[in-house]
């Protein structure tokens, strides 16, 4: 049976450039380094970056995406960090909860995310989706 998210990896084209983003720019802690990727944590979850030379070949974009909590008070700070140091926004957020989707270095699509699937979830009783059920 299965208990939860064990880890995340993402392909990525620079170790360096990606290292730094997700360090310095998201706050990750480092964990392992190496010349072909790198261990880090943020929370529970941990993340390794994996040098792929086919990364650079991959362009299609679709909704797939990592979404960090970031409590309510601290959104806005956040956000403005983001965009004063460039991160590429790929998506208004229409959905419950404030949200700012952005990509890392690679092309990953990120969010940062106030909400959980409790709140989600009330707001959709009141406002359904089309053919929406609820278990």
């Amino acid at each position: 049976m299965l208990s939860g998210l064990n880890h995340l990896t993402l392909a990525v084209s620079d170790v360096e450039r990606s290292f730094d983003f997700y360090v310095n720019l998201l706050g990750f802690s480092p964990k392992a380094r190496w010349q072909q990727g790198a261990y880090l944590t943020l929370g529970e979850l941990w993340l390794c970056l994996s040098l792929d030379d086919m990364r650079n070949r991959q362009a299609e974009r679709n909704y797939t995406h990592y979404a960090f909590s970031v409590a309510p008070a601290d959104f806005a700070s956040i956000a403005a960090h983001l965009r004063t140091h460039g991160v590429k926004e790929w998506k208004n957020n229409h959905s419950e909860g404030e949200s700012l989707y952005f990509l890392d270095p690679d092309r990953h699509a990120l969010e940062i995310h106030c909400g959980d699937l409790a709140s989600r979830l009330a707001a959709c009783r009141e406002n359904p989706y089309q053919g929406m059920v609820f278990y």
